[in-house]
Formats: C-alpha cells, sequence, structure tokens
C-alpha cells in the first residue's frame, strides 16, 4: 500500500499538516480494521499549531495598585429647584436662578464659565385629590432642577466667603461640600503603573519559585471602572453654619487622603 502522507508503522500514525503551520503529533490507534487501516472513530488526532502550543506556556498574573493622594481643590455642588405652571415661565425662571448666582459668585473670582452644569431636568408634577372615595390626579405644574458644580484650589479663607454668601443669598440653594484633585489623569497613571509592577514582582516570584523564566508579555488588560476621586468630609449641615450672620464662615476642614485601587492583568509567555 503507497502512501506519502501518512505511515502506519507499529500502531502508531505520523500525522504531517500541509496547509498549516503544525508540528508532527503521534497518535495511538486502539483498534486496527482486518485491512490494516485504522478505523475512523477509534483515532484521536490533536493538532496544534505553534501559537496553541505557545499559549499553553503562559503564566496570568493580577497585580493591584493601590494610591493615597491628598486632595487639592474644593468642589462645591450646587442645586437650584424651582416649579411654576407654564413651561416656558420654568424655563425662563431657571435661567433667572441661574443668572443670580453666577453674580453671586463674581465677586469672589469666578468666572461665569466656572459655574458648570451637571444636569438640567424639568419634570411635570402631579397633585392627588379625593372625590368621594375615589382619588384623582391633577396638574400642579412644572420643576425644573439643576445641578451645578463649582471647582477651586482648596483655600478654607475663601470657602468661609462662599458659603456665607450662598447660605445668605435670596435664591437659598441647596449644596453640598467635597473634596477631589486637580489632575485626575495623572493619578490613575500612577495608579496603573503600581498595579502593572505589582503584577511583575508577583509573575517573577512565582516562575522562580517554579523554575520557569518569563518571556515576553502577550497581553495587559484592566478593569476600565470609573475611579472617583472625590471625599465628602463635610455633611449638608455646613448650609446651616453658613447663614450665620456674621459676614463669613471660617471653616478649619482638612480632609484626610483620599485611598483608590485598581487591578491590572498580564499574561506572560514562559521560555
Amino acid at each position: 500500500m503507497k502512501s506519502t502522507k501518512r505511515e502506519i508503522r507499529e500502531g502508531l500514525i505520523k500525522i504531517t499538516h500541509d496547509k498549516r503551520d503544525v508540528r508532527d503529533q503521534l497518535v495511538s490507534v486502539s483498534e486496527m480494521s482486518p485491512g490494516g487501516r485504522p478505523k475512523t472513530n477509534s483515532i484521536r488526532v490533536i493538532l496544534q499549531t505553534k501559537e496553541e502550543v505557545r499559549s499553553m506556556r503562559t503564566i496570568r498574573v493580577t497585580g493591584k495598585g493601590k494610591i493615597r493622594v491628598h486632595p487639592d481643590m474644593t468642589r462645591i455642588t450646587i442645586t437650584l429647584e424651582g416649579k411654576e405652571y407654564d413651561y416656558g415661565e420654568t424655563l425662563k425662571r431657571s435661567a433667572e436662578d441661574t443668572e443670580q448666582l453666577k453674580m453671586t459668585l463674581e465677586p469672589f473670582g469666578f468666572a461665569r464659565e466656572d459655574i458648570k452644569t451637571l444636569s438640567f431636568n424639568v419634570e411635570t408634577r402631579y397633585e392627588s385629590y379625593k372625590v368621594k372615595d375615589e382619588y384623582r390626579r391633577r396638574f400642579d405644574g412644572y420643576e425644573f432642577t439643576h445641578e451645578l458644580k463649582l471647582e477651586f484650589d482648596s483655600d478654607n479663607k475663601r470657602l468661609g466667603k462662599i458659603l456665607y454668601a450662598l447660605g445668605n443669598c435670596q435664591l437659598q440653594p441647596e449644596f453640598r461640600l467635597s473634596y477631589t484633585v486637580k489632575d485626575p489623569e495623572a493619578v490613575k497613571n500612577e495608579l496603573l503603573g503600581k498595579a502593572v509592577r505589582d503584577a511583575a514582582a508577583k509573575a517573577g516570584v512565582l516562575s522562580s519559585a517554579a523554575g520557569l523564566k518569563l518571556g515576553e508579555i502577550q497581553s495587559m488588560d484592566y478593569s476600565w471602572g470609573e475611579i472617583r476621586f472625590e471625599t465628602e468630609p463635610v455633611n449638608r449641615s455646613m448650609a446651616m453654619l453658613a447663614e450665620a450672620d456674621c459676614g463669613s464662615y471660617d471653616p478649619d476642614i482638612e480632609p484626610d487622603d483620599i485611598e483608590a485601587q485598581d487591578t491590572v492583568t498580564v499574561i506572560w509567555e514562559i521560555v
């Protein structure tokens, strides 16, 4: 029997593949037909490309980066609310209140574009009323909610004046105080760098203990989650303190460091 691509010798089949870059494999044959040809269902053939063989020789390690950073930016989140029975009047009042807020903050060195909108929403309101034993709804106007933010380099004296102005202005807005970092991208990059270095250190320990040698990095992946660099050391009662009739409020606030962490998964080749 002539065979150019297959040779049957002592119950072993040597298989070569012309179209794929594969290594020669030895496949055991459990049954042979009377004519000396292997039965198809009795052969377990495993063909692996070089890439597949290489993928089996890898080590996957997840590194964790942790960081503590001191906040250097003060953020005041302000909420304006109002209700009118005409939709156009509701929008007009929102615009007027926003203008008044900007005028209130201008004396403290803020440009109009420094006061940024986070969200704006207008909702239709209804009220319930009872007719005999039946409850009904009727239109009760349009209500707007305008959330804005103001950020500046941390300065307690400047902050005290701003809080007093907000607490005593005609608008009587709701506001909350928080602290963040001026350059969050730089902090994120430092955090990822720590995570990668942690993964490399762990991979080095594991491979050394197992008598292996690390090759090139095959892939890197990280969580892509949003990291929130913000802390709120003061609750909403700050607004009540700002209403004190003293022309300003001098808050002695020293926010704690912001803690954050992230992970990076790295796959190395084993050589």
